[in-house]
C-alpha cells in the first residue's frame, strides 16, 4: 500500500508543479517523456554524487543492471536478456 500512496504524492507534487508551470495535464507527450527521463536520470543523481565523494568507480557503477538496468530497462544491460536462437532453432 505505502508504493502506491509515494506515487500518488508525487503525482500530485508533479500536477502541482504543472500547474505552477502553466503545462496542461496530460502534458503533450514530448514533455511527459522527458519528464520521465529527467526522474530517471534524477534517480541516479544521488548514488553517482556518492560514488564521486567516495573515489568509488562510477563507470563500473553505469553499467550495472542497478543503474543501466533502472535508466534504459532490464534488456539493456548485457547478459541479462534471453539467449540468442542458434539458426537450427528458427526453422
Amino acid at each position: 500500500m505505502k508504493p502506491y500512496l509515494l506515487s500518488l504524492g508525487a503525482g500530485l507534487l508533479v500536477g502541482v508543479i504543472y500547474a505552477l508551470l502553466g503545462v496542461r495535464s496530460p502534458a503533450p507527450p514530448a514533455i511527459a517523456l522527458l519528464g520521465l527521463m529527467g526522474m530517471l536520470l534524477g534517480e541516479q543523481a544521488v548514488p553517482i554524487a556518492k560514488r564521486l565523494m567516495t573515489r568509488a568507480p562510477v563507470v563500473a557503477y553505469l553499467k550495472t543492471p542497478e543503474c543501466a538496468g533502472q535508466v534504459l530497462g532490464s534488456q539493456a544491460v548485457a547478459g541479462d536478456g534471453p539467449e540468442p536462437k542458434s539458426p537450427s532453432d528458427q526453422a
